[in-house]
C-alpha cells in the first residue's frame, strides 16, 4: 500500500493529467511507480527521460543485457515490483520463463554467457558493495568480456538507475499489482 498521496488519472488536472496522458500513448499504460510521484509531476517527465535514455539508448549492451541487469538489481534489493516489471521485460527477449526464474534465484545456473554472469556480478556487487569499485580490478571481468569504457559507463549507469527506482519503490510502499503487469507496449 503506497505511503503517500497519490493523484490517479481520473483526479489528475493541468500538466500532471499532460503527463499522464503521455505516457499512456507511448507505453501502453500508466505504472504505479509514475502515479507515485504525482505529487511532483516534473518529476515523472524527468524519471522518464532519464529511464529512456539508459535503457533504449544507442549501447554496446543490449536491451536483453540491460534489463538482466536490471532484475539482479531488484533481487538484491528486495524490490518485488521491479523484479516482476523488468523480469516481465526482459522475458519479451528471452522468451523464457524458466531462465528468467533461475536468473531471480540463482544467475550462474540460469545458462548465461560469461559476458552475462560478468555483468549480473558487476550489478550484484556494486548494488551490494559498492565500495568493492575503489579497486580497478573489479572491473577486469568486464573487461575480459570485451566491454569497453562506453559499456562500462553504461552498465554503471543501469546499476545505479536501478538501485535509485528500488529505493522509491521500497521507501515509498509500492506492491505489485498484477493487472498493472499486462499489456506493456516493448
Amino acid at each position: 500500500m503506497n505511503r503517500i498521496k497519490t493523484v490517479e488519472p481520473e483526479d489528475a488536472t493541468g500538466r500532471l493529467k499532460e503527463i499522464y496522458e503521455g505516457i499512456i500513448k507511448k507505453r501502453g499504460k500508466l505504472a504505479d511507480v509514475h502515479k507515485i510521484q504525482s505529487l511532483r509531476p516534473e518529476s515523472i517527465v524527468h524519471h522518464m527521460d532519464l529511464y529512456l535514455e539508459i535503457m533504449f539508448s544507442k549501447s554496446e549492451l543490449s536491451r536483453a543485457e540491460r534489463e538482466m541487469m536490471a532484475v539482479v538489481v531488484s533481487v538484491a534489493n528486495g524490490c518485488e515490483y521491479c523484479q516482476k516489471h523488468h523480469a516481465q521485460a526482459l522475458n519479451h527477449y528471452w522468451k523464457n520463463d524458466e531462465r528468467i526464474s533461475l536468473l531471480k534465484s540463482e544467475f550462474h545456473q540460469a545458462g548465461l554467457s560469461s559476458r552475462e554472469i560478468a555483468l549480473c556480478e558487476f550489478a550484484r556487487k556494486l548494488t551490494i558493495s559498492p565500495d568493492i569499485y575503489k579497486d580497478e580490478q573489479q572491473l577486469q571481468p568486464l573487461r575480459n568480456e570485451g566491454i569497453l569504457d562506453n559499456g562500462l559507463l553504461d552498465a554503471t549507469l543501469v546499476v545505479a538507475y536501478f538501485n535509485f527506482v528500488n529505493r522509491i519503490v521500497l521507501a515509498l510502499g509500492l506492491e505489485t499489482n498484477e493487472n498493472e503487469m499486462k499489456d506493456y507496449k516493448y
